[in-house]
């Protein structure tokens, strides 16, 4: 059992300071407690991006997104007990009460199971040509370009094995061989890598059909993305809301830089200085079921929004993962830039 050390807060705490106790904390939960320390509600990683989705901003109150009821246990259950009822109700954490009622600590899932391994596969888009990176890219491929001394897609790779995934496909296209060449069979990084070959550019999405069966959801990203979003807590956002499919995205805003007018015919309504628009944007980052590769056309070039589209057509259960973590696309130099700045205080902190 943990103790409450650092993730007791109150109700009327930011949310913003809350995901800083989440990230930092091994427990990965905050607890709000009131003045005599009953517990009101508790805060993980998956009421902060719902949140997120509802547009709540990061500092408002964590009244607005806890867990008001959250299951508990009471000090001195049965171990075995404990971790089949959290496995079989999906639960990673859980408070622990005495027999008095007072808040004493908390267990964790990790605790009682070993290590995660994920038996998922992973599928890394990287056969773009990466023309606005030219003459960087004329001898290389955009994924194998340098960002902290190691190609991007290095690092793709490494996050994902440190997060527990073994199971990799690489669909590739321009100067395929130098792929192999740099991974091989991933042998270096204990994972198995296997290549998809496009014999011609195939879209964001043409390649899932270059895929053999799945028996599990598999995870795409494209090559040319750095993050520090937890696939892990992604994954499992995916299989507790019974998606199809998954987007990551994350929140874009931009501010008009005159004072917007309202006009209802030749009436002035109101005006609005300089407003900021925010949305959510598409991060390249996705979860799909098995069954949703049927969807794509074999040997034609197709993109992931015509997909999403279909299968939103076809009311299946699409869902948003959304990223609060780092996140930088690398579509320009200025972009490839800002992330050799970024690297070593995000990666090699």
């Amino acid at each position: 059992m943990h103790d409450l050390n650092g993730i007791l807060i109150n109700p009327s705490t930011p949310i913003l300071r809350a995901v800083q106790i989440i990230d930092a904390s091994p427990v990965k939960i905050a607890l709000a407690v009131d003045a005599k320390q009953q517990l009101r509600g508790t805060i993980t990683d998956g009421d902060v991006r719902r949140g997120l989705l509802r547009g709540i901003s990061l500092k408002e109150p964590v009244s607005r997104i806890m867990n008001r009821k959250p299951r508990f246990a009471t000090f001195g259950e049965d171990s075995v007990a404990l971790a089949r009822k959290m496995q079989k109700e999906l639960i990673s954490q859980m408070p622990i009460f005495d027999a008095r009622g007072r808040l004493v600590g908390i267990e964790i899932l990790e605790d009682f199971l070993k290590p995660k391994i994920y038996d998922n596969s992973v599928l890394i888009m990287a056969g773009g040509l990466g023309n606005r990176l030219r003459p960087l890219t004329d001898h290389t491929p955009k994924p194998l370009l340098n960002v902290g001394k190691k190609p991007i897609l290095e690092t793709i790779l490494e996050n994902f094995v440190n997060a527990g995934f073994r199971k990799f496909f690489f669909s590739v296209y321009y100067k395929n061989q130098m792929f192999q060449e740099h991974f091989g069979d991933g042998a270096k990084w204990q994972v198995e890598i296997r290549y998809l070959k496009e014999a011609e550019k195939l879209g964001t999405a043409g390649a899932l059909r270059l895929l053999p069966k799945m028996k599990k959801p598999i995870i795409v990203m494209n090559g040319d993305l750095l993050t520090k979003v937890d696939f892990g807590h992604m994954l499992s956002f995916h299989q507790e809301n019974v998606a199809h499919a998954t987007m990551c995205v994350r929140e874009y805003d931009f501010q008009v830089p005159f004072g917007v007018v309202d006009i209802n015919r030749h009436h002035i309504r109101r005006i609005e200085e300089k407003p900021v628009h925010r949305f959510f944007v598409n991060a390249g980052i996705y979860v799909f079921e098995p069954g949703v590769m049927k969807n794509v056309p074999r040997n034609t070039s197709y993109d992931m929004p015509r997909l999403f589209d279909k299968l939103l057509k076809k009311k299946a259960n699409v869902c948003a993962f959304p990223i609060r973590e780092y996140w930088t696309d690398i579509g320009r130099l200025n972009d490839l830039e800002r992330a050799n700045m970024d690297f070593s205080k995000v990666f090699c902190p």
